[in-house]
This record gives structure tokens, C-alpha cells and sequence, in this order.
């Protein structure tokens, strides 16, 4: 343990995921030898994001104005919603080049022990979408893992009784237990264009 603000950097960086106990620690004396502008910066984007970063009003995915360029974009496909947990794997999908419709970010996933329930995720305002527009498909493209499956198999539930719409899932090729956000384009790609009807 070190003193004061030190052991207070350390774990207030080890509350960030992914951040263990050792990278906290390096993160932390990393940023004490730094050069004073560049901490500046780093201040000021963070200061930056809490402020001038939104959920787009249409899909919940993050964005600098009331809706983000995808809602924004009318050369994409209104009739196809591609449903993810998080706006990171808005842009794992993005990255494939593969599909053309708009999304719909559901804020995470159904995760009983931990206290979300469907009132947590943003699936109220997904059924307003679809009711609202011309929506043909819609895609489940949640993580392939218990939490993911379960919020798919809700959603597909949810879904069944919408007259003319297409519920679809991403096909296999995904690993089991995995996230989005680490596959790579051409595995979320074959998963994409090889969805499968539920």
C-alpha cells in the first residue's frame, strides 16, 4: 500500500474493468512521471466526455448531438434493426461492412443475480420503434455468452407476436462465453450475412 492520493489513484484506476491491481499500479506511476500538458489533456477529455458525450434519443448509442450519425445516415436501411447490448458493439459490427440498417443499444444485458431486469435495458423503447416504423427485421446480435442468450431468447419472445416481422440471430462462428467487441471483422462478418431465423 502506498500513501494518500497515490493509493487513492491506484484504486480508483483498479475500479475500471479490465484494470487489475498490477496495471492499476502502472497505470498510476505511469501518469505520476508524465509530462504536466500531457495530464492536462488527458483532464480535459475526461472532462470533455462526462459533459459533451449523450445516448442518441433513437438508438442509445453514444453521440456528441441528440442522435448519432448512424440515425442521421438516410442512406441506411429503416426496415432492419440490428439489437446489440453496448455502444462498443455498434462499432464491432461497423467494422465488418456488412450491414446497412440502423441498431438499437440495449444498455446491456438481462443479468438477474446482479439486479437488471428487462426495466434496466432499453427494450420499451425498442417495441416503440417498431411500432412506430416499417421495421421487417429485426437482428439479435447480443453476446454469445449466458447473459446474451438469455436477453435473446426474451427478445425473441417479446418479438414473436409483431405481424410481418422477421426475428433473426447472428449465426455460429461466435464463440460461446465471448464478446463482440474482441471478435474479429471477418468472423463477425460470416456471422452477420449467415444469420438465422429464431
Amino acid at each position: 500500500m502506498y500513501e494518500g492520493v497515490v493509493q487513492d489513484l491506484i484504486d480508483e484506476l483498479g475500479r475500471l474493468p479490465g484494470v487489475g491491481p498490477k496495471s492499476a499500479q502502472r497505470i498510476a506511476f505511469h501518469l505520476l512521471a508524465a509530462d504536466p500538458a500531457d495530464i492536462a489533456r488527458l483532464q480535459d477529455v475526461l472532462g470533455k466526455v462526462k459533459e459533451g458525450v449523450q445516448f442518441c434519443e433513437i438508438c442509445g448509442n453514444v453521440s456528441e448531438q441528440e442522435t448519432c450519425r448512424i440515425c442521421r445516415d438516410e442512406r441506411r436501411d429503416l426496415t432492419v434493426i440490428c439489437v446489440v447490448e453496448e455502444p462498443k458493439d455498434v462499432l464491432a459490427v461497423e467494422r465488418t461492412r456488412e450491414f446497412k440498417g440502423r441498431y438499437h443499444v440495449l444498455g446491456g444485458a438481462l443479468d438477474p443475480l446482479s439486479g437488471i431486469g428487462p426495466e434496466q435495458l432499453r427494450m420499451r423503447q425498442l417495441l416503440q420503434r417498431i411500432g412506430e416504423a416499417d421495421v421487417r427485421e429485426i437482428i439479435i446480435a447480443t453476446d454469445p455468452n449466458t447473459e446474451g442468450e438469455a436477453t435473446a431468447t426474451y427478445l425473441v419472445r417479446m418479438l414473436r407476436d409483431f405481424p410481418g416481422l422477421s426475428v433473426t440471430r447472428l449465426a455460429s462462428g461466435l464463440p460461446m462465453g465471448g464478446d463482440l467487441e474482441f471478435a474479429d471483422e471477418l468472423t463477425l462478418g460470416r456471422a452477420l450475412s449467415g444469420r438465422r431465423a429464431l
